[in-house]
């Protein structure tokens, strides 16, 4: 058998984005400065970088969760700043998956039911929901824990949830905003395993804001950002 070749495509592109930010009358704090950005398709995608240097605020704005103060974000094609308001929120529900520090679980609601809200949101057919939700729940490795609620499960657990959820509207991308943040050792690395296994299996792309170190061995490109600047490390 051939060698498999999997063309790549630039499926988003950050063209000169800053942000600045007024912190007093006469006091500006510029976070992000000219920052262009590519991401292609099935690549893991870390952005690194100490704290407070506008990690997440990049993150949030191409991910549309917040505008730049000047600059571009292009998503297949499509600049989302021109969205308007119903628009981006679409684009944000079915184009991008996004997983935080903390998991934001419902505690009134199943792991079952917490993987199904983002696709019941969008007027999906719930059988078919259910029916993915529970793929997913084995593909994480939790099928045993649909009916368990948040409280119910280990730190570890509800993050592997929240990563499901956010794969339930097959997304473009997911955005992991420090993931492993509230984590320990041994659960970080499972969470770890498990982004590198669905990028192998469904060649899904990721975007991961991060302090761990431990996840750079599995990236296809490390961004750093020092002084508002990005740097592309590998």
């Amino acid at each position: 058998m051939g060698v498999i070749i999997v063309n790549k495509n630039v499926i988003l592109k950050a063209i000169g984005i800053s942000k600045v930010f007024n912190i007093g009358k006469k006091s500006e704090l510029k976070v992000l400065k000219n920052i262009d950005l590519e991401i292609y398709s099935g690549d893991i995608n870390l952005i690194l970088g100490a704290s407070g240097v506008g990690k997440s605020t990049l993150l949030h704005i191409l991910g549309g969760l917040d505008r730049p103060t000047s600059g571009t974000v292009i998503f297949e094609d499509k600049n989302i700043f021109e969205f308007n308001d119903e628009e981006l929120a679409n684009f944000r529900n079915t184009k991008i998956g996004f997983v935080f520090q903390f998991h934001h679980l419902l505690n009134e609601f199943t792991a079952l039911e917490n993987i199904c809200l983002p696709g019941l949101i969008n007027r999906k057919n719930k059988k078919e929901v259910f029916e993915k939700a529970r793929y997913l729940l084995n593909e994480i490795g939790l099928s045993d824990r649909a009916d368990h609620k948040p409280n119910e499960l280990s730190g570890g657990e509800q993050q592997r949830v929240a990563v499901a959820r956010a794969l339930i509207n097959s997304p473009k991308i997911v955005f992991a905003d420090e993931p492993t943040g509230n984590l320990d050792m041994e659960n970080s690395k499972l969470l770890h395993q498990l982004i590198v296994k669905l990028n192998r299996d469904f060649n899904q792309t990721f975007l991961i804001v991060t302090h761990n170190q431990d996840l750079t061995q599995y990236a296809n490109n490390i961004f750093k950002i020092k002084d508002g600047i990005i740097i592309k490390e590998s």
